[in-house]
């Protein structure tokens, strides 16, 4: 909500993608006609207005059965001092203006809105607890992962280690700047002996309004590139990443490694290499695993599809890294033969189809191959 009209405006209005963290596996709240859980958020600092509506409810008297809390359950997750009427709401709309981003800005960036016809700038911040109001404000702010990240949970900002990286819009109301959360995402800052860091990017998310705009791909390389400067951080990797936080993650890490002297086109067709490893580290702070990828990717890029024994180059280099898990199998299989009787083997046997490992293999290569694509569409336009 930016202004009074848009608490009534169906567009500024989005839905959760999960509910089963507060309802339960079923995502039911049980006992109602018509009911709508409203929850509305000032665009900027997050104060919170909470509403519930129903049409009707059972009645423990007459019906015999208790319908669910629904307002327990969502006072779980929203902390304390919302607003439960709409006039206070609107005056803490009013004073708005007053809110400044926290922490630290590291970039901006501006996007195209073709609605608007005009380009909207955002900016980028670092912050931490020390940062007056930033722990009442993240508060409400991590309210939006039990909505749109499956397996979310908050965490104990206590502890110094994490950092908060967050995304914001400006905008103009009656001649004043002011800014609007876009999204953020959090950091752990694991110990790895004797004196590095290795950064884990624990949740992120982009709010469903902005989704779709190149926000997550700023957050993630303006974050990169904080950790880069910093000759105590060994590496960044990603705590439990979704599908979709790879796909972003191998657009971006393509994007900062593409203008390496080790992956020109070149060197790109003699295999993967160790200078590929320890450049991509040192420099761009990329994990073997994730560097690996980015090679591929590229090498992708680099290679004529449409030439048979490119192809056929490229097939096998991808093929030899997807096969370990099978090869894994064959040498559980030896041991197999070594220490179990031939009808115990055979039972085994049946389970390891040596034809199923190669369709299987066929498959994941020819997915993983749809996937490089989409990355390298996205950088040719980028």
């Amino acid at each position: 909500v930016r202004f009074p009209e848009d608490l009534e405006d169906e567009n500024t209005t989005f839905n959760p993608e999960y509910s089963h963290q507060v309802f339960g596996d079923d995502e039911v709240a049980f006992g109602y006609k018509g009911l709508k859980i409203l929850l509305y958020y000032i665009a900027g600092n997050l104060s919170t207005l909470f509403r519930i509506e129903y049409t009707s409810k059972v009645n423990e008297k007459f019906d015999c059965v208790e319908a669910d809390d629904v307002g327990s359950k969502i006072r779980e997750i929203i902390p304390p001092g919302f607003c439960t009427n709409t006039d206070d709401f609107v005056s803490l709309l009013e004073k708005e203006v007053n809110f400044k981003p926290f922490g630290m800005l590291l970039h901006t960036y501006s996007v195209h809105n073709e609605e608007a016809g005009e380009d909207i700038t955002y900016q980028i911040y670092k912050a931490d607890m020390t940062c007056p109001g930033f722990r009442e404000y993240h508060e409400r702010l991590q309210t939006f992962l039990m909505w749109f990240i499956e397996t979310a949970s908050f965490i104990d900002v206590d502890d110094e280690r994490w950092n908060y990286f967050l995304v914001f819009e400006k905008y103009n109301k009656d001649g004043a700047t002011l800014f609007a959360t876009v999204g953020y995402m959090t950091v752990y800052n694991y110990y790895v002996y004797p004196d590095k860091t290795r950064p884990r990017v624990s949740q992120m998310l982009i709010l469903p309004p902005f989704q779709g705009e190149g926000h997550g791909a700023q957050l993630l390389e303006t974050v990169h590139r904080y950790y880069m400067s910093s000759p105590t951080v060994l590496d960044i990797t990603a705590e439990d990443p979704s599908e979709n936080y790879v796909k972003l993650r191998d657009f971006v890490l393509v994007k900062l490694c593409q203008d390496l002297l080790c992956f020109s086109p070149a060197k790109l067709m003699q295999g993967f290499s160790q200078e590929m490893v320890m450049e991509a580290q040192q420099k761009l702070k990329i994990n073997k695993q994730h560097t690996r990828r980015v090679y591929e990717i590229l090498r992708l890029r680099a290679t004529d599809m449409g030439d048979a024994e490119q192809s056929r180059s490229y097939r096998l280099d991808v093929k030899r890294r997807l096969i370990g898990p099978y090869k894994k199998k064959q040498r559980e299989l030896a041991k197999m033969r070594r220490c179990l009787r031939p009808e115990e083997l055979t039972n085994q046997l049946n389970q390891i189809d040596i034809n199923m490992q190669h369709e299987q293999l066929e498959e994941s290569f020819q997915q993983l191959v749809s996937d490089y694509r989409r990355v390298l569409e996205r950088l040719a336009q980028a």
